[in-house]
C-alpha cells in the first residue's frame, strides 16, 4: 500500500465538525493524505449562529508545531483561523517549516455575519510567502481594497496564486477562477445540479485543495478534483452540515 503524505491543518476547533479542523481532517482523510491538525481557537458555534471565539495562547499553538515538526515533515499546510496577519506572518517564517508551501484560506467573518477585525496592513509582505490562496468574491475585494472582485484577484496574484471561490458569484453561481501568479487564468465551471449552501464549504474545498497538491497533482489538476469533492459534499443533503462520503 502507498504511504500517504503528511499533511497539517492549523486552524480553529469548530464544535459541529463543519468546519475548522474537524472539517479538515474528514477532508484529509477522503483524500487519501494522513492529515494533522493544530487549533488555534475554540469557537462557539453551531452551523448556523456563532457566539464566540477564544484564541488559544499563540506560545501553545508554536509548541504543538514544535512538537510536531520534530517528528513529521510537512511539504503542504493549510491554514484557516487566525487572529491576526501578525501571528500569520510568524507561522509562514516559522524555521521548521522553512521549506513549506502554504494554503491560506482568508476567514475574515462567519457566514452568520460575525467579523474577525483583522488588521490588514501587514496583508502584501506577508503574502509573498504564501503558495495559494482561497478566497471567496466578498473576501478578496476586501483583501484587495477593489470593488471588482476580479480585479481584486487579478491584483494579488501579482504576489501568490488565487483561487477565487464562486459561491458568491451573481453572474454565474459556482463559477471559480485560478489566478496563476505566472499571468494565467483558468475557470472552472459549477457542475452542480442539487448543490444547497452548506456551513465550512470554504474549509472543505481548501483542504481538499491542499490533500491534492500533497499528492504531487500539478496544480489545474488538483482544483479540478478539489471542485468535484466540494460538489459532492455541497449535494450530500439538504442541510447545512454536508457529508463526506467516497
Amino acid at each position: 500500500m502507498k504511504k500517504r503524505p503528511f499533511v497539517l491543518s492549523i486552524a480553529g476547533f469548530d464544535p459541529t465538525g463543519g468546519a475548522g479542523v474537524l472539517a479538515d481532517i474528514k477532508t484529509f482523510e477522503q483524500n487519501k493524505v494522513q492529515g494533522m491538525g493544530i487549533i488555534t481557537a475554540n469557537t462557539s458555534q453551531t452551523e448556523d449562529n456563532f457566539n464566540s471565539v477564544n484564541w488559544l495562547e499563540e506560545v501553545l499553538v508554536f509548541q504543538q508545531l514544535t512538537t510536531l515538526c520534530e517528528k513529521y515533515q510537512f511539504d503542504f499546510v493549510k491554514i484557516g483561523l487566525i487572529p491576526s496577519l501578525g501571528f500569520l506572518d510568524k507561522l509562514v517564517n516559522f524555521p521548521m517549516l522553512k521549506e513549506v508551501k502554504f494554503i491560506w484560506d482568508p476567514i475574515l467573518s462567519t457566514s452568520s455575519g460575525y467579523d474577525f477585525n483583522h488588521d490588514l496592513e501587514q496583508l502584501f509582505d506577508v503574502l509573498k510567502k504564501i503558495y495559494l490562496i482561497t478566497p471567496n468574491w466578498n473576501e478578496v475585494k476586501l483583501l484587495s481594497d477593489q470593488e471588482n472582485a476580479q480585479k481584486g484577484a487579478e491584483k494579488l496574484s501579482k504576489i501568490t496564486n488565487v483561487y477565487l471561490k464562486g459561491g458568491h458569484n451573481q453572474k454565474e453561481i459556482g463559477k471559480d477562477y485560478l489566478y496563476s501568479s505566472k499571468g494565467k487564468l483558468y475557470p472552472f465551471r459549477n457542475r452542480a445540479k442539487y448543490a444547497t449552501e452548506k456551513h465550512g464549504s470554504g474549509c472543505v474545498f481548501s483542504s481538499a485543495l491542499t490533500a491534492q497538491l500533497a499528492l504531487d497533482l500539478p496544480i489545474i489538476r488538483a482544483c479540478l478534483k478539489s471542485k468535484k469533492y466540494i460538489t459532492e459534499v455541497l449535494e450530500s443533503n439538504k442541510g447545512l452540515l454536508g457529508y463526506h462520503k467516497r
